[in-house]
């Protein structure tokens, strides 16, 4: 799904997250050098990548964040991995500000500064594994688009009476997606060769985003692990998911397109 932190369509987590990495990497390394040579200057080199990397790792989190709460699906085995993610990260980045706080202590010890940053560099590797997962598999900030389908569409329902006025009837082509926030609901509105759809923008097998699937002649295909699903009655035409997909009633009136949710 595209990021919410994005410069056209290129997300800023993955872009920021190299540089803490390299420096928190590169404090472990002058560390165990200025103990192996006995030499102040690689531990003065590596007290400036210290401050560097706990600046840029808060830096990059804020995209995260952000992706954490406005992209990510609910309820979905991603909201899980990135969880973890989050927490394995944050840890590191906390065992990084204790061990800068106990290199400027008063007589620190070196073996000991080592040993707190190889746990957290360890931790960084295990979130970086989570991360990559995250992206390539669950295809967090990757803004694809197959055929047809037009740019990313995404917007807030208004409630107008007991229907919610979701889009133009122009807005949409033939296969195209939206995807539809409303009442604490994400719902994708489609359209078909006959007619508007809508339904969950929930996969019944891990919760992947179908609005970030391919919808084609009036089936939607979740694009994690490839479930299908008829659009119009919800039903499973292809696994691994078993469960249906709740379908909503859709309406046109005066170019105006509603859903009763």
């Amino acid at each position: 799904m595209r990021s919410k932190a994005h410069i056209k369509s290129h997300p800023l987590h993955p872009i920021l997250v190299g540089f803490p990495i390299t420096f928190f990497i590169s404090t472990l390394l002058f560390d165990v050098t200025a103990a192996w040579r006995s030499n102040e200057s690689f531990s003065h080199t590596a007290s400036y990548l210290h401050v560097l990397g706990i600046i840029s790792a808060i830096a990059a989190a804020i995209p995260g964040v952000i992706d954490y709460f406005k992209v990510i699906p609910p309820r979905s085995s991603a909201k899980k991995r990135s969880t973890q993610h989050g927490i394995i990260n944050s840890t590191a980045l906390l065992i990084f500000i204790g061990a800068w706080t106990y290199r400027n202590s008063h007589d620190p010890g070196i073996s000991i500064l080592i040993l707190f940053e190889f746990l957290a560099v360890v931790l960084l590797g295990i979130g970086g594994w989570l991360g990559g997962t995250l992206v390539h598999r669950n295809q967090i900030g990757i803004d694809h688009r197959y055929a047809d389908a037009g740019k990313w569409k995404e917007k807030n329902g208004e409630r107008s009476g007991e229907l919610l006025k979701v889009a133009k009837a122009d807005e949409l082509g033939i296969n195209q997606m939206m995807l539809i926030h409303a009442n604490g609901k994400r719902i994708v509105l489609g359209r078909t060769e006959q007619e508007f759809i809508a339904f969950d923008d929930f996969c019944t097998h891990s919760g992947g985003s179908l609005a970030d699937g391919v919808m084609i002649c009036g089936t939607v295909q979740c694009p994690w692990h490839g479930s299908q699903f008829d659009c119009k009655t919800g039903t499973v035409k292809a696994g691994p998911a078993k469960k249906p997909i709740p379908v909503y009633a859709v309406t046109v009136e005066d170019n105006n397109v509603f859903i009763k949710v």
